[in-house]
């Protein structure tokens, strides 16, 4: 079992896409070994490199990131 902890959704955003890793990389100016790196959480891009995927992606940079606190909901 792995201890690595999933902290971008850069792949899961590719994939609902339809696009591929490679596109991507082409698009950021990223080579396809950093850009599988990011998809496969092994490094984190910085705040820049994001907002450069989030362009991309046509998204808000936030829907990259995965939620460290859950909404509670108003009962």
């Amino acid at each position: 079992m792995s201890d690595r902890i999933n902290i971008n959704r850069v792949k899961e955003v590719l994939r609902d896409q339809g696009r591929t890793q490679t596109w991507l990389a082409e698009k950021i100016g990223k080579s396809y070994v950093v850009v599988t790196n990011y998809c496969n959480n092994n490094s984190q891009p910085s705040i820049d490199v994001l907002r450069k995927i989030a362009f991309a992606l046509d998204i808000d940079i936030r829907e990259l990131l995965v939620p460290t606190k859950v909404k509670k909901s108003d009962d």
